[in-house]
C-alpha cells in the first residue's frame, strides 16, 4: 500500500523531508479496526514530528505521520464490538502507532467514533484531533460546566483562529454560558473568530490585559492558552481572576509555576494523546467524545473547521501543508483527500 513517511528529521524545505513509498498492508489486531484512509488533516503535531521532538531512533525504518482522518472500516479484530467493516470513521489516532498518512491504518475502536452524516470525508478528517483536545481542555482539564447558565465567567483563547482554537471557540459558545474573548492579529482570522461565536476578539501582539481592558473586561476566569504560551505567561498572570485557571497545549521551553501562586491559579496540561499512550482506563472516553462532537454537527450546532484543500495525499502537498502551519498564518485546518 502507498504511504507517505520520513526517514530522517528534516527541514520542510529539503526534498527529503516527506518522500513516498510502499508498505505492507496491515492486519488487525484484537481491537483495532483496519481503516481504508479516505481524508487527513495535518497538525502541528506533524510538523513537530517531522522536526525530531519527538526522537526518531531508527532512520532506517520509515516513520508515517499523520493524526487526523476520515474513512471506511476495512476488517475488524475479533474483540471488536462497536464497528463493523463499511462504517465510516473518523478518529486522530495514537503517537506510538503508524499514522494516517498511508491508503490503510490500523487504529484501536476506543478512540475512534463514527463520522458525522452531514460531512463528506475531507470535512470530517479536520476535526478529530482538535475536537478532542478542544473537549477535553474545556470540559476535562478546566472543569467548565457543560450547561449554558450565565455565570458571570469569562475565557480567553489564545490562538483562537487556528484549528483547535477554531472548534474550542464554538464549543464555549454553543455549549456553556461563558463569554468568549478570542485572540487573533491579522483582519482574515480576527473576522474568523468572530463568525465562530467569540463574544469579543483582541489581538494578541499587544499587551493581552490592556487588549482585554479596551473591551470592558477586567479579568477572566478562565485561560485556554494554544499557542506561545512562554511569549504571553506575564500577561495571562495578570488578566486571570484570583482562583482562575489555566489550560495550555503548548511546549514552552519552561514554566516557572511560582507567579501563579499569590492568586490561587491553577495549572492544566492537556495532551489528547494520554489516553492512547497509557490505554487508560477511560480510554473509551475519546469513542464518546467523537461520536457526540459527530452528534452536535449533524444537529447544526457545531461547524467543520476545514481552512484550505490542498488536494491529493501525497510528498508534495503534505509538505506544502508543514510550510504553512510552521509560518503561523493558517486559518482553521488544512485537509487533504484521496490517493
Amino acid at each position: 500500500m502507498k504511504a507517505i513517511a520520513h526517514f530522517k528529521c528534516l527541514p520542510v524545505d529539503h526534498p527529503d523531508a516527506l518522500v513516498e513509498i510502499d508498505v505492507p498492508e496491515p492486519s488487525p489486531g484484537l481491537r483495532d479496526l483496519l481503516v481504508e484512509v479516505k481524508a487527513v488533516s495535518v497538525n502541528p503535531v506533524d510538523t513537530k514530528v517531522r522536526q525530531g521532538y519527538v526522537p526518531h531512533e531508527d532512520e532506517s525504518q520509515p516513520r508515517i505521520l499523520g493524526w487526523d482522518a476520515a474513512g471506511v472500516v476495512k476488517a475488524v479484530g475479533s474483540d471488536v464490538t462497536s464497528f463493523k467493516p463499511g462504517d465510516k470513521v473518523w478518529y486522530a489516532g495514537s503517537l506510538i502507532r503508524p499514522g494516517s498518512n498511508s491508503e490503510l491504518q490500523l487504529v484501536d475502536e476506543r478512540i475512534a467514533g463514527f463520522m458525522p452524516e452531514s460531512l463528506n470525508f475531507a470535512q470530517a478528517a479536520a476535526m478529530p484531533l482538535t475536537s478532542l483536545t478542544a473537549w477535553e481542555l474545556l470540559f476535562d482539564r478546566l472543569g467548565v460546566a457543560r450547561d449554558t447558565t450565565d455565570r458571570g465567567q469569562t475565557l480567553l483563547i489564545i490562538g483562537a483562529a487556528g484549528g483547535v482554537g477554531s472548534i474550542l471557540t464554538q464549543l464555549a459558545r454553543q455549549l456553556t454560558g461563558l463569554t468568549i474573548v478570542g485572540t487573533a492579529s491579522r483582519p482574515e482570522t480576527q473576522a474568523w473568530v468572530t463568525e465562530l461565536g467569540a463574544h469579543h476578539v483582541i489581538d494578541h501582539s499587544k499587551p493581552l490585559s490592556e487588549e482585554l481592558k479596551r473591551i470592558g473586561v477586567g479579568e477572566v476566569s478562565y485561560v485556554a492558552s494554544l499557542t506561545q504560551t512562554d511569549r504571553h505567561y506575564e500577561q495571562i498572570v495578570e488578566s486571570l481572576k484570583p482562583q482562575g485557571r489555566l489550560g495550555l497545549i503548548d511546549d514552552p521551553e519552561t514554566l516557572d509555576a511560582l507567579p501563579l501562586k499569590r492568586k490561587s491559579l491553577s495549572l492544566h496540561w492537556e495532551l489528547m494523546y494520554t489516553r492512547s499512550l497509557y490505554e487508560t482506563e477511560d480510554m473509551q472516553a475519546q469513542h464518546n467524545i467523537l461520536n457526540e462532537v459527530a452528534r452536535q454537527i449533524d444537529a447544526g450546532v457545531l461547524r467543520t473547521t476545514v481552512g484550505e484543500n490542498f488536494g491529493r495525499i501525497g510528498a508534495a502537498n503534505l509538505l506544502r501543508a508543514h510550510a504553512l502551519l510552521e509560518s503561523g498564518k493558517a486559518k482553521g485546518k488544512i485537509v487533504l483527500e484521496g490517493f
